[in-house]
């Protein structure tokens, strides 16, 4: 079904299906807000559907045979699941593959200061954000620090009900004459996006009260140091529960749309399926919103090297089967796209842009003016992706990023295609995206998971 309305076709054990979804994906969201948590998460889930670790399989020397699942995690920050299918490996793989960190504020390493009697973090924004969304909203800490001898400490602070949030200030508008004719890249800067985290100072302290205040509450609950900032991943993300939105409850408003969305989508859709005759492999992935660099990125070589432990522990490992499997692969990069908004339509060629309720988007290409930086899918393979979704029922929907001259984006398709295996952008439409508090349609939510299992049956 190609750009038709999804919710019309909806009957009512559809639209249990399609609730019973969205439901779980708010509670994922809502309690997976960084990469570390959604690997996390993901694990658990899988080894609930009879996954097992391959890393315990290499150290156990057993061995991989068709109709098992494994996953492999690396640096808690990336997973890659393989479900075993009847044919052989070298005829490719089914690869659904999505990113996992989203746009965000990081602590600095040397992070706390006290002026005026005010505690602050410092931090430095992490993928593209329009900094003045940031501030006067409500924020948590999640993350996890390190000690020099190993130990890990998980922090989530400002998500239970009990817990003090944390925010940034802003100057009243009464004082911002200044301020207001700034840019909007100007507005707020980089360096002013600061987390005030207390006041109150300790008592009998005259020099930084407030700072020593704080470093005694981090030291009785969880045993930190100022000094332990520098092996600490502390991650600022808006602070509570995804929430239906809409008088009809048909949207989720939410952090971290960018890439959960199609990350939880293509989890479900890996571990629902038992049995397939191609083998399956779902990638999630950090490091996208910078580029896909570091040992956790796509640009690492983590997923080779654990598509190489597989085929080894299959006993059919060599390094042209390897080149083989992965060229011969199929792939569905799963990312977001803009959904067109009216009230900002000078932006969007509206032929050409994405909509709520219309299903899945699929990107044949992405990049930005000329399609620099793009993966631009054949049309061989956009035909044999017609031809799946049409089987499967699945409402989808062409797009590109806006119009041509105003901008861009990419996706992990460039990275993988460089294997030589045939990959598209495929993903779901997104209102306010890469603000704190992003938009979806729940039906293209359910369309995308849709699209995904149909995909990695074929």
């Amino acid at each position: 079904m190609i750009n038709k309305v999804a919710w019309e076709d909806y009957d009512e054990k559809e639209f249990e299906k399609l609730n019973s979804l969205n439901n779980d994906y708010i509670d994922f969201l809502s309690d997976c807000k960084t990469e570390r948590e959604c690997v996390k998460r993901a694990v658990q889930m899988a080894k609930e559907k009879g996954y097992k670790d391959l890393n315990e399989i290499i150290k156990n020397k057993e061995s991989i045979n068709i109709g098992d699942k494994v996953y492999y995690t690396y640096m808690d920050k990336s997973i890659v699941m393989f479900n075993i299918g009847d044919k052989p490996l070298e005829e490719g793989l089914n690869i659904l593959g999505a990113h996992i960190d989203s746009p965000r504020l990081d602590v600095k390493q040397n992070p706390m200061y006290e002026d005026s009697g005010l505690c602050y973090l410092d931090t430095h924004y992490y993928g593209g954000i329009k900094k003045y969304q940031w501030v006067t909203i409500p924020l948590a800490i999640h993350g996890v620090v390190v000690k020099p001898d190993g130990k890990k400490i998980d922090i989530v602070i400002g998500e239970d009900k009990d817990d003090n949030v944390l925010f940034i200030s802003d100057i009243l508008i009464h004082l911002a004459q200044n301020q207001m004719e700034k840019k909007g890249n100007k507005v707020v800067e980089g360096e002013a996006l600061d987390i005030l985290i207390g006041n109150m100072p300790l008592k009998g302290e005259k020099k930084e009260g407030v700072k020593k205040n704080i470093l005694k509450l981090l030291k009785e609950k969880y045993d930190i140091e100022e000094k332990d900032f520098i092996s600490a991943e502390l991650e600022i993300v808006p602070a509570g529960r995804a929430r239906s939105a809409g008088l009809d409850g048909s949207m989720v408003l939410s952090y971290g749309h960018d890439d959960r969305v199609c990350a939880y989508t293509s989890l479900v859709a890996m571990l629902n399926k038992e049995k397939v005759e191609k083998t399956s492999c779902l990638l999630l992935v950090d490091k996208e919103e910078i580029g896909s660099v570091g040992a956790t990125g796509m640009k690492s070589k983590f997923f080779e090297n654990a598509l190489a432990e597989l085929l080894d522990r299959m006993g059919v490992y060599s390094e042209l089967t390897l080149r083989r499997v992965l060229a011969n692969s199929k792939m569905l990069s799963s990312d977001v796209n803009a959904a067109y908004d009216p009230l900002y339509a000078d932006a969007f060629e509206k032929k050409n842009a994405s909509f709520f309720g219309k299903g899945l988007v699929i990107n044949k290409f992405t990049g930005s003016r000329g399609k620099s930086g793009s993966n631009d899918a054949n049309a061989e393979y956009l035909g044999y992706l017609r031809n799946v979704f049409e089987k499967g029922n699945v409402a989808f929907q062409t797009a590109e990023l806006g119009k041509v001259d105003q901008g861009g984006g990419g996706t992990i398709a460039y990275i993988m295609a460089l294997y030589g295996m045939d990959v598209v952008d495929s993903g779901v439409a997104v209102l306010n995206m890469h603000a704190p508090h992003e938009a979806v349609s729940k039906a293209d939510v359910y369309e995308a998971m849709k699209g995904y299992t149909a995909f990695i049956s074929e």
